[in-house]
């Protein structure tokens, strides 16, 4: 049986450090670039910092991810995943009645779009965000976040 998303969220896991980037992932920093794999926990804990009004992007995750970690970048696969799995945990929790629940939905593509990718699609990450205030455009079949770069979080 398939983990549920809330365990996989709770599964102790270290961060691992890569001091030297794979050969198919060498395109992703500069050479001699360090890279942090985080942990879906730590992916967690930095959207739970985005308050009310405000929304953050992959790439402004990653950054911080790396700051904190003192590397070069933070693995972009590992972090968009983690994402996910904070995304499903959320819904979980407010399934089985909890109310304050990571709020995944203020975490953007690098580009400022809706990501199709999160549970309920965009309609829903795009109707939490409409409740939160935010105005939800079009450009072609993409949905952002107008205005997305006034109202960044700024991570720690």
């Amino acid at each position: 049986m398939a983990k549920s998303a809330i365990a996989q969220l709770q599964q102790v896991r270290q961060p691992k450090r890569v001091e030297s980037l794979p050969e198919g992932a060498r395109h992703w920093g500069p050479p001699g670039a360090s890279m942090i794999v985080s942990t879906p926990a730590e992916v967690d804990s930095i959207l739970r910092q985005v308050p009310a009004g405000r929304v953050t992007t992959l790439d402004d995750i990653r950054q911080c991810l790396a700051r904190r970690h003192g590397t070069t970048i933070a693995c972009p696969v590992s972090t968009a995943i983690f994402i996910g799995i904070a995304a499903r945990a959320a819904l979980e929790m407010r399934e089985l009645g909890t109310e304050a629940v990571t709020p995944f939905w203020r975490a953007l593509r690098s580009d400022g779009s809706l990501n199709p990718k999160y549970p309920g699609g965009i309609r829903l990450q795009a109707a939490f965000l409409e409740a939160e205030g935010h105005r939800i455009g079009e450009k072609g079949k993409s949905r952002f976040v107008e205005g997305h770069e006034a109202v960044l979080a700024d991570l720690a």
